[in-house]
């Protein structure tokens, strides 16, 4: 880890701490900003020094990989504060001329507005259209200026309503491994060889509930979420079964 990654660490760090001090010592509840995977194994590997002050963690919906955390025990408060979190629906504005976008068109188009990603979670896109996770206090700016993705002009409004958002219907594989090691699994799934697979280890790319895995020899249990930055995420889909040659025959829900 360079001098950068470890001074932007410690700030990471030391802002959680503040947040988490706020929270107890003033009886309130205090909010990170949406925070990405690398972000979430940073407070991860704080977490014991923080977990006195409660938290949480949620994106908007459930199964959202950006989340924020939320200081703060509602037992002990007595109240509840949401999660300063709202949805807005993009969509085009004559769907038929629209371009196919993707989810790098909608997060460029934002980008370009020069709000920070921090205040942004996911993004869920669905035919050109997109529902997408933001804070409340930058919901209006993005309503009023999000104006074009890519070559299409679109409209945006606030929704509670995500019915019609697509939900992430994972393709079902199964992969035969010598064994449950996480290396084993994600070689076969993604078809790579042993010292590419390694690599995705070393370079820290790969994420086990959130937490960065550095170990690849780690053996994977069912119903842990397996994100491989460049590549998806999975989930170890119940227990597996020996094959006649010795092999396991592996269940995973594979979100590409």
């Amino acid at each position: 880890m360079g001098a950068d990654s470890e001074k932007e660490e410690q700030q990471i760090r030391n802002r959680l701490r503040d947040l988490a001090e706020k929270s107890f010592h003033q009886n309130m509840f205090t909010f990170t900003g949406f925070l990405g995977l690398s972000e979430q194994d940073i407070f991860w590997r704080t977490e014991p020094e923080l977990r006195y002050a409660g938290y949480e963690l949620y994106g908007g919906i459930g199964s959202a990989d950006r989340q924020m955390i939320r200081f703060g025990n509602a037992a002990e408060l007595g109240y509840e504060v949401p999660f300063p979190i709202v949805c807005i629906h993009v969509k085009p504005v004559i769907a038929k001329f629209a371009d196919k976008l993707s989810h790098r068109d909608f997060l460029g188009a934002l980008m370009n507005l020069g709000i920070e990603r921090s205040v942004v979670g996911d993004i869920k896109v669905g035919d050109k259209e997109a529902w997408i996770f933001c804070t409340d206090t930058i919901a209006g700016h993005i309503c009023e200026n999000l104006e074009q993705v890519k070559h299409t002009h679109v409209t945006c409004r606030i929704t509670e309503d995500v019915g019609q958002m697509p939900e992430e219907e994972p393709e079902k594989v199964s992969v035969q491994a010598a064994s449950l090691r996480i290396d084993a699994v994600v070689a076969k799934l993604y078809n790579k060889s042993r010292g590419d697979c390694l690599e995705l280890f070393r370079s820290g790319k790969v994420f086990v509930n959130g937490r960065l895995c550095e170990n690849n020899s780690r053996l994977l249990k069912s119903g842990e979420t397996v994100n491989v930055r460049g590549f998806g995420k999975f989930v170890m889909d119940g227990e597996p079964r020996e094959t006649r040659k010795g092999k396991l025959n592996v269940e995973l829900k594979v979100y590409r």
